[in-house]
């Protein structure tokens, strides 16, 4: 069994435009719905979401930040097996208009108008903490270390 570097992991990511975002609904409810990745995967373990403030997944992510994405690829032309990878992470809400303008891609437009100056506009940043993949020949799964928010630092 090989193991999967993170630069070959970000590789399938990029080619998985939408993944199912999770987050604790409350009374043991998981809530689930679809979030582009926006293509924005030169990925360290951190995921990018671009969402409204007032939206029932960013009162959840409030309440409690610990969220899980799920991504599949479709099997290969030649009928391999697609990659399905699971991500368990911390998320943090972002309102930097500096953070905006780093991870906006044009076709954001289409849900935020005014671009990075759409009112009540938010960057969701999901910070790994373990990451599972299986792709049909090798499963696999990664524990990432713990980072300070502040400094950037392994903790």
């Amino acid at each position: 069994m090989s193991t999967m570097t993170m630069e070959e992991l970000s590789e399938k990511l990029a080619k998985i435009d939408f993944c199912m975002f999770n987050t604790n609904g409350g009374s043991g409810r998981i809530n689930s719905r679809p979030m582009s990745n926006n293509g924005d995967v030169a990925y360290d373990g951190d995921s990018w979401f671009f969402s409204y403030e007032d939206t029932e997944k960013v009162s959840e992510i409030g309440r409690d930040n610990r969220v899980a994405l799920t991504f599949t690829a479709p099997p290969s032309i030649l009928g391999k097996p697609g990659i399905f990878i699971a991500i368990d992470g911390e998320a943090s809400l972002i309102r930097d208009k500096a953070q905006f303008e780093q991870h906006w891609v044009k076709d954001l437009d289409r849900w935020f108008p005014k671009g990075v100056d759409t009112p009540g506009i938010l960057l969701i940043m999901v910070s790994a903490r373990a990451i599972e993949y299986w792709d049909g020949e090798d499963n696999e799964r990664i524990e990432l270390p713990a980072v300070d928010a502040v400094s950037g630092d392994a903790i």
